[in-house]
């Protein structure tokens, strides 16, 4: 009875013991799935960023001079009444202040023919004097006359615009306040608002940690969360040398380039400002490093084997790193998996 406990017990350790080492060989061969990325040479940009408002550089409320009748005109391109939105050219003609007494106040016509008149008398005057015929004092006269009579003819030109709400630049209308057509407006009611956005600025305040750092005619990249596709140019244009004592920041300006009309007058933006740059280097993403006692770690794969690798990085933005030491070129890096991964690991790649 005890011979056959006994061997009852041996043949159960013994199918213990083989089961067990059967399970550590499957452990040892498992691949752990991982993605990676073949190490090529690229560029990489360092930022220091700052949020604003950018607003047109030229922008202007055109208002009524005068009280008259206002009478909204059509744009040329589409037939229609001028409406929010409509680009206008230099020279358009936005509205029409009709008022017949304050025209004919104006006398334009009576000041053109005194300027035809005295410019007339000055020449005539001009021959005689060179031929003796008149002193000097009446020729002076004359043309004294004739610099009155000019001067009062751009006068009466300067006044007769008053009648005419033109843009005097090209741009979009931006607001267009609603008059009945025939309806008496006030002098100084708002007639139309113009931008041209095609060049834009922001302020900006930085702290004084990157006063070293910030020049003037760096570049600087403006994106919008409405547009996150899609990053225009702008230059630092003004810089303060001072500090602001309670902020500790000193402000700036930026110059932005937006001929495609992409970013909108009073938009908040990001501005990535490009302080250093580095061509042809190894870069690989900010997130897949470890920190290690040994230093920032890396993964890559060669032969199906992960093999840990200490890096030494230089530039950094948000989103990459420059590596200077510890990664070859065409290696593949993981990127994908790192984190369950130790030396000498066997993987296997995913994608």
């Amino acid at each position: 009875m005890n011979k056959t406990v006994l061997l009852l017990t041996v043949s159960l350790a013994v199918l213990f013991t083989g089961c067990k080492n059967q399970d550590q060989g499957l452990d040892a061969d498992v691949e752990i799935p991982v993605s990676v990325e073949d190490l090529k040479l690229k560029s990489i940009e360092e930022f220091v960023n700052t949020t604003g408002t950018i607003y047109p550089v030229v922008d202007i409320n055109l208002n009524s001079k005068i009280s008259a009748t206002y009478y909204l005109e059509k744009n040329p391109k589409t037939g229609k009444p001028w409406q929010l939105g409509d680009k206008v050219k230099a020279g358009s003609l936005i509205a029409r202040l009709k008022d017949d007494e304050f025209v004919n106040s104006i006398k334009l016509e009576v000041q053109e023919l005194n300027l035809e008149i005295s410019e007339n008398d000055l020449k005539k005057l001009e021959s005689l004097y060179e031929k003796g015929g008149v002193t000097l004092t009446e020729l002076k006269n004359a043309g004294a006359n004739y610099v009155n009579a000019r001067y009062s003819l751009e006068n009466a030109q300067i006044q007769i615009r008053k009648t005419r709400i033109e843009s005097p630049f090209d741009g979009v209308i931006t607001e267009l306040p609603f008059y009945t057509q025939g309806s008496q407006v006030e002098s100084g009611s708002p007639i139309v608002r113009i931008m041209d956005y095609k060049t834009m600025y922001l302020d900006i305040n930085l702290p004084e940690k990157y006063l070293t750092e910030i020049r003037e005619g760096q570049t600087v990249r403006i994106t919008n969360y409405t547009l996150p596709n899609d990053t225009i140019i702008g230059k630092i244009t003004q810089l303060s040398p001072a500090i602001n004592a309670e902020t500790r920041t000193f402000r700036g300006s930026i110059a932005i380039n937006n001929y495609n009309l992409l970013m909108r007058p009073g938009m908040f933006v990001k501005a990535d400002i490009v302080t250093s740059r580095a061509d042809s280097v190894i870069v690989i993403p900010k997130d897949i490093i470890l920190s290690r006692q040994r230093g920032m770690t890396v993964y890559i794969v060669n032969k199906g084997v992960a093999n840990e690798r200490v890096i030494r990085t230089g530039l950094e933005n948000s989103d990459e790193v420059e590596v200077i030491r510890g990664l070859n070129l065409n290696e593949r890096v993981v990127t994908d998996g790192f984190e369950t991964l130790s030396h000498n690991a066997k993987v296997t790649i995913i994608k």
